[in-house]
């Protein structure tokens, strides 16, 4: 530890430096010395002593605002540190970070001697304001420190003794600064240590104020989730008993939480083995399905378990996450992409039979009634089914479709209906939801209903009619509200001829019978369809739309597309790769379509009309007349020349049937 200089001593060199700047390195302690030179360069005068950097009163306002946690946190030791010394003239005096005064206790003559020098609150008390003093040193030094009598610059400061210790927050950096203050002849040696105990102590009730506020921020944040989540949350104690219940499972289970304190968790689940495995064994659960005894009655609800373990390990309560597993289907249908994407915008064409299917299928949208979509394979079918469902009052719920031939005849019924745990081997723990329940709200569409097995159609018919579905291995019928649209390439009638298909599910499914044409029956469509897929598949692929040569499209026309639209998806996809984003010739088409000979005049004539552009009206109207004849001839068959009936499926009046048979020499 330094050496202390005599007062006599201490005066002599101070007077010394104030008049010519000169110190010894001998004749002070460093830490004076120091500053007594940083004083000097300041230029403070040493026979001043006064702060003349005092806030107004609304800027030391804002000061005390700002940091009224340090003051207080700091007042309860500033006074203990007042009571050991109250009546021999000390002064305990709190600053911040700066060095302004935010608090000062004292004895009144103290206050009055320290008032004159400015020694008060909102004074800033630096070395640059009043030279050498414990507070503004300690700042600079950032440690305790103890300014004695002449050690102080200020000559007005000699009769004072100063201790100051700096106080550090979490970060390291100076929140304020703790002195006392006295007459010099009273100060003990001792006074420096009692302030930077205050201040130890201090520093440790800011480091816990500060836990404190961010255990109270966790806990804020922790209700916050608490109350706000969308499932359902019980807090259950060791002994299974209710401790908490969030608002959500407050709605769910019909009562306030005070209400449920203290009640057993497994009253209001059906069955609550599980909660007794997580209490018992500490034994984790996940998305169970079970009965829960709601304020409606019993809701079917997807739960999750896990325990509250203690500093030991020891299970001690558990938590259990509920929800309605009608709210569990609807983000499951939406994170799975359960949802419609197509609209009756999407459909590409202007072929009449292809508009009316777009109309009828736009009329039954609103309607309850199940819809059977007939057509080859790839025709559309799904667009025009997802078209329906969007344009639908259920176009906000979910979009289910079910490939019927797809899926092997022993899984089908657990695909669509679900099951139970334990059902048969193999059963997934908690059961499986199925495509009927998944579908509730909204539209289950039925892909290949043709190839669905006898067996089968059996129990869709009875869901079907009833609304009504029972899992595999339940005996418990769950209500669905779900509107089926089904589709098929074959020709379902014939197949109930055939004893294939259930008359009575046919009945049930056909109630809105639309059928999609062919592309080779629309051929008017092709460019069209081409172009919109070729600038579909271009965006795809990232490139430019290329340049196509004229004969190209006339190979497209020519050709029967017996795989339809996903056939020329196809084709167009296959000549982009191969052309490499370049010009689209005839070599880039396959050669079945190259090689491909018309059946008949008809597509003979229209894919001439392609290399004529010149007679292409004439052609198209040729073209028309042939169709149209064809049509008649093949209606006069069919109803055995009855005009009547003829007129009626053409929707034209009986003399337009005769006008057109005098016109194409029909007898």
């Amino acid at each position: 530890m330094s050496r202390r200089i005599p007062i006599v001593n201490a005066h002599f060199y101070w007077e010394k430096f104030i008049k010519n700047g000169e110190l010894s390195e001998e004749e002070l302690r460093p830490l004076v010395a120091d500053s007594w030179r940083r004083c000097f360069e300041l230029g403070v005068d040493p026979h001043d002593g006064r702060s003349h950097h005092i806030l107004q009163a609304n800027e030391l306002r804002r000061t005390l605002k700002k940091s009224e946690d340090l003051i207080s946190i700091a007042l309860p030791f500033m006074q203990d540190l007042y009571s050991y010394v109250a009546g021999s003239g000390f002064l305990v005096i709190l600053t911040d970070d700066r060095g302004c005064i935010l608090e000062v206790l004292g004895d009144s003559e103290a206050l009055q001697e320290a008032d004159k020098i400015n020694f008060v609150r909102g004074a800033f008390w630096t070395e640059e304001q009043v030279g050498t003093n414990a507070i503004g040193t300690a700042l600079v030094e950032k440690k305790p420190v103890q300014i004695d009598s002449c050690e102080h610059y200020c000559e007005s400061h000699h009769v004072w003794t100063c201790s100051a210790a700096p106080i550090f927050n979490e970060t390291g950096n100076i929140s304020g600064v703790l002195n006392m203050s006295g007459p010099s002849q009273e100060t003990h040696k001792h006074t420096l240590g009692m302030v930077v105990s205050s201040v130890t102590a201090i520093t440790y009730q800011m480091r816990v104020s500060i836990q404190n506020r961010k255990l109270d921020t966790i806990n804020r944040q922790m209700q916050d989730i608490f109350n706000t989540i969308s499932d359902g949350i019980m807090i259950i104690d060791a002994a299974g008993n209710i401790n908490r219940i969030n608002p959500v499972a407050e709605m769910l289970l019909g009562t306030d939480n005070r209400e449920a304190k203290g009640l057993p968790g497994e009253g209001f689940f059906a069955n609550a083995s599980f909660l007794q495995e997580t209490l018992q064994n500490g034994m984790e659960h996940s998305l169970l399905e079970t009965p829960l005894k709601g304020s409606t009655g019993i809701i079917n609800c997807i739960v999750s378990i896990n325990p509250i373990l203690n500093d030991f390990g020891q299970v001690n309560g558990a938590l259990v996450f509920f929800n309605p597993v009608k709210k569990f289907r609807s983000l499951f249908n939406h994170i799975t992409g359960a949802h419609a994407s197509f609209n009756f915008h999407d459909i590409i064409g202007q072929d009449p039979a292809l508009q009316k299917a777009i109309q009828t299928a736009s009329l039954a949208a609103d309607k309850r009634s199940n819809i059977l979509l007939q057509g080859e394979s790839g025709t559309g079918k799904e667009l025009f089914a997802q078209a329906i469902h969007n344009a639908s009052p259920r176009g906000n719920g979910p979009f289910i479709a079910v490939n019927c031939g797809a899926i092997p005849r022993e899984l089908l019924g657990s695909e669509l209906f679900g099951y139970v745990e334990g059902a048969f081997t193999g059963a997934r723990k908690g059961g499986r939801t199925g495509k009927f329940e998944l579908a509730s709200g909204g539209t289950l569409f039925l892909d290949e209903i043709a190839e669905m097995p006898l067996g089968k159609q059996v129990s869709l018919l009875r869901a079907v009619q009833e609304k009504k579905i029972t899992r595999i291995g339940d005996d418990k019928v769950i209500p669905v509200d779900v509107r089926i649209i089904c589709a098929t390439n074959k020709d379902l009638k014939a197949e109930v001829e055939k004893g294939n298909f259930r008359q009575d599910l046919y009945y049930r499914l056909n109630v809105i019978s639309i059928k999609l044409p062919p592309l080779r029956d629309r051929r008017e469509d092709i460019p069209l369809q081409f172009n919109f897929l070729l600038k579909e598949s271009c965006e795809k692929m990232n490139m430019g739309v290329p340049h196509v040569q004229p004969d190209v499209m006339y190979y497209l026309n020519k050709y029967d597309w017996p795989g339809n639209v996903r056939e020329l998806q196809n084709v167009v996809e296959r000549m982009l790769n191969i052309s490499n984003g370049e010009e689209i010739t005839t070599g880039h088409l396959p050669t079945e379509i190259l090689q491909y000979e018309p059946k008949d005049n008809i597509t003979t004539l229209v894919n001439e009309s392609a290399l004529s552009v010149d007679n292409r009206r004439e052609r198209k109207k040729q073209l028309k007349a042939r169709r149209e004849k064809q049509q008649i001839v093949e209606l006069l068959d069919k109803y055995g020349g009855n005009i009547t009936r003829v007129a009626e499926e053409m929707e034209v009046a009986r003399n337009t049937v005769y006008r057109k048979m005098r016109q194409y020499g029909i007898e």
